[in-house]
């Protein structure tokens, strides 16, 4: 009996193409190819088309004008994210979803060509942009709730006034796919409509890590939300595109918590001292009228101390009241304090005396007392 042989697979070319496309959507979807940009052209004002190269080899891509959300030159070097594609005549190309400039001198480059060309466009005009809202109660946080930014804003933010009302939106601050995050978690609250302002934090990083923040479609949401925008992006020197658009920016996320709340110490002191600025009016006062009236000034004088006394005591109890409600006191009889929305699935967060504890919400049930 002879052995019988394997079956060599036929396909039509159709079905050829079409198996190699499924392959190569099961094995390499989402894929990053890092190179060097040549023959970049714009066909018909909606197709783009380039090649990726290196020492070695030339890899054709293409992807639509809409996609394009970097400004893009020959010899820039970028790594692009798609997918290989074979089209119905066979020709080999890699359809591209995103496209950003890699290492800083071409991160610069691109930055001036998208900043020049949005500024002609009137994105950042400084007659646009919004004052910090009177009277905060409510902030749409948008950050990863693993970045040191993160902790610094919401640390300082309770360290300064604490009591404000903080909505997490938990997203990517770096990479391809960041950008569409923070865009949907803008348009998030701008659909809700309860935050008096949104603030988009992030700590320091290479121009790699920061290059997110200079995407063209994130700036124009950015710009366009009908919420206020503040952003506390990197350190000091770095400003992003992202910056230029919001209505108010802070140099680091640790300054942008301070630029939204009053130190508590410091309302102390101003209470105290205009205490002090009356007691010392009110003493002249008495002065005056003893040298003009010497005749009523012990009645008059008993009712100004009176009242003084009075007002000094509300003060004081006034004060007692602000201390009783300070949150490192509430913190360190063993209470904690928690942030966010209270629904199964929301990230909320939990504060001790010593621990700022990030936790999913997975089952609300009603007391009864």
């Amino acid at each position: 009996m002879e052995d019988s042989l394997p079956l060599t697979p036929r396909f039509s070319v159709a079905n050829f193409l079409e198996v190699c496309n499924q392959t190569f959507d099961y094995a390499l979807s989402n894929t990053e190819v890092e190179g060097e940009v040549a023959n970049f052209k714009v066909s018909k004002g909606k197709w783009v088309f380039f090649d990726l190269k290196d020492r070695e080899s030339t890899l054709p891509c293409f992807m639509t004008i809409f996609q394009l959300r970097s400004t893009v030159r020959d010899g820039m070097r970028v790594v692009v994210s798609g997918s290989p594609r074979l089209s119905n005549s066979g020709r080999f190309s890699f359809s591209a979803t995103n496209i950003q400039p890699l290492g800083e001198g071409n991160i610069k480059k691109s930055f001036e060509l998208l900043k020049e060309k949005l500024t002609k466009e009137g994105l950042f005009d400084r007659s646009k942009k919004r004052p910090l809202p009177e009277n905060l109660k409510k902030i749409g946080l948008i950050s990863s709730v693993t970045a040191a930014g993160y902790t610094d804003f919401l640390k300082i933010l309770d360290e300064r006034w604490g009591g404000l009302d903080v909505t997490v939106a938990n997203c990517g601050v770096q990479g391809l796919q960041a950008a569409d995050e923070i865009i949907r978690a803008i348009d998030f609250f701008n659909e809700r409509g309860d935050c008096d302002i949104i603030v988009i934090v992030r700590g320091g990083g290479s121009a790699d890590d920061l290059a997110v923040f200079n995407d063209e479609l994130l700036t124009r949401r950015i710009a366009s939300s009908r919420i206020p925008i503040m952003t506390g992006i990197g350190h000091e020197i770095d400003t992003s595109l992202a910056d230029l658009a919001a209505d108010l920016r802070a140099s680091t996320p640790t300054n942008a918590a301070e630029m939204l709340t009053k130190d508590k110490n410091a309302e102390l002191w101003r209470i105290y001292d205009n205490f002090s600025a009356l007691e010392k009016y009110l003493f002249q006062y008495l002065d005056t009228l003893k040298e003009t009236n010497k005749t009523s000034i012990s009645s008059i004088s008993r009712e100004i101390i009176s009242k003084i006394d009075t007002s000094s005591e509300l003060i004081k109890q006034k004060l007692k009241v602000l201390a009783s409600l300070n949150p490192e006191k509430i913190l360190k009889q063993g209470y904690s304090i928690l942030s966010g929305k209270i629904s199964p699935g929301n990230v909320i967060k939990i504060t001790t005396t010593n621990q700022i504890i990030t936790a999913e919400v997975k089952n609300v049930q009603t007391r009864i007392p």
